[in-house]
């Protein structure tokens, strides 16, 4: 095994900067897939060789030093000049690409993601895919760190010179009510003293909900704040409120479908995109390739099926 202590690495940079980002050894460590003890190490070897601690271990959560603040941004540039030398290699070798780290919002994990992920093995028998599904604001994040190489996620608002980003669909937000409960009447009148269940305002998405209401001056009865299309539905469809949701998460809670009905918002409506993005220059035409077969997908499993199943999302519910 080669001695590396008094050396400046490349690994060891990019531990730094994830403990950085995480504040934290373990979660830096599970980022990086690797041991915390390894992660440790090679924090204890990057401030041997600087001469200097870099960050406070005693701290909780894990603080940067005053050096380490310093050093943080030149070890930024330097994993920079690093990526953007692997991607030049990379460009003109795409086909022998050792893996690719991508991030899915949970919306596709039962339908558009497998078949993502089938259509781009085929393409690329020699890579090895590492999949992420969680929420849009924390694959922003990971992208952001580099602790993945392609996201689809909800577009949160984020803007950097860095992000390639390829627009894939656009959503309305709609409203899902208890089987029966509207019919002809005026669903203004009927929602108002009917709870609103609610997705959590933690996540990108509810908070999204939440400034909407605001500007409308609506004040609902939000006593439930959810952080699972699968609950809320639940909640829905055994009478005990309504929610504000896109045809996603209606979609994927489909236990509920039969329980529940799927209506235009009775007020101001608002929408959401879908992108996908990466790092700009990184992985030449991939990302543009697998937006075109994200947008295939998108529009013979989700655009088409609930058009025919709810006419009145024709163009409001489309691929971009």
């Amino acid at each position: 095994m080669v001695e590396t202590a008094g050396r400046i690495t490349l690994w060891g940079v990019e531990v730094f900067v994830a403990i950085a980002d995480e504040r934290s050894i373990s979660m830096a460590a599970r980022r990086l897939g690797v041991s915390p003890s390894s992660v440790s190490q090679q924090l204890t070897n990057l401030e041997a060789a600087l001469g200097t601690s870099l960050l406070d271990r005693s701290a909780r959560p894990v603080s940067l030093t005053a050096a380490g603040a310093l050093f943080l941004k030149r070890a930024q540039a330097i994993l920079n000049e690093a990526e953007q030398a692997k991607a030049e290699l990379t460009l003109g070798a795409l086909s022998q690409l050792s893996r690719l780290r991508l991030g899915m919002i949970e919306d596709f994990d039962a339908d558009v993601t497998p078949r993502l992920l089938s259509e781009a093995a085929r393409r690329f028998e020699n890579t090895r895919f590492l999949l992420e599904t969680g929420a849009s604001h924390r694959l922003h994040d990971q992208l952001d760190a580099r602790a993945l190489d392609v996201i689809v996620a909800a577009d949160t608002g984020a803007s950097a010179p860095w992000m390639e980003v390829h627009p894939l669909m656009e959503e309305p937000f709609v409203a899902a009510v208890p089987k029966g409960l509207i019919g002809d009447r005026d669903p203004r009148e009927l929602l108002k003293d009917l709870p609103l269940v609610q997705y959590t305002a933690r996540h990108h998405m509810g908070r999204v909900i939440s400034d909407h209401l605001a500007r409308q001056n609506l004040k609902l009865d939000n006593r439930f704040e959810l952080d699972s299309y699968h609950a809320i539905m639940a909640m829905v469809a055994s009478g005990a409120g309504w929610t504000i949701i896109t045809p996603l998460g209606f979609l994927r809670a489909h236990r509920f479908r039969e329980a529940a009905d799927l209506i235009e918002l009775p007020f101001a409506p608002f929408t959401r995109r879908i992108n996908l993005v990466a790092r700009a220059e990184m992985l030449g035409d991939l990302p543009r390739d697998l937006a075109t077969e994200c947008r295939t997908l998108l529009n013979s499993l989700i655009v088409e099926p609930a058009v025919q199943e709810y006419p009145w999302l024709k163009g409001a519910l489309r691929v971009l």
